[in-house]
């Protein structure tokens, strides 16, 4: 299973930016690979993973702003279509296997 955390939050003030940097760095050391600017993709094995992360994630979101979490399948991952500098890219293979760090 996958989930997609995406979001918009402030980011007028200096107080606001930092707080938005530390919540897109928040994703990235828990794993989260960034599709976009604030769109933020993991693999998670089950749901009760990704309740684990979903918690975790709301014990460190911002002040302030929108933030969005996504559950989909692979099979869903998989049929994604994606374009980029107007061609449309193949699709993403799910990967093989979960790294372990």
């Amino acid at each position: 299973m996958w989930m997609l955390v995406t979001f918009d939050l402030p980011v007028e003030t200096k107080k606001q930016r930092a707080a938005a940097t530390k919540f897109r760095q928040y994703l990235l050391d828990q794993g989260f690979e960034m599709s976009q600017l604030s769109n933020y993709l993991r693999l998670v094995n089950g749901l009760e993973q990704f309740e684990a992360h979903v918690r975790r994630i709301e014990a460190n979101l911002p002040e302030r702003g929108d933030v969005f979490i996504f559950q989909f399948t692979d099979r869903q991952y998989e049929n994604i279509v994606r374009f980029s500098d107007q061609s449309r890219r193949a699709r993403k293979k799910n990967p093989e296997q979960i790294a372990l760090f």
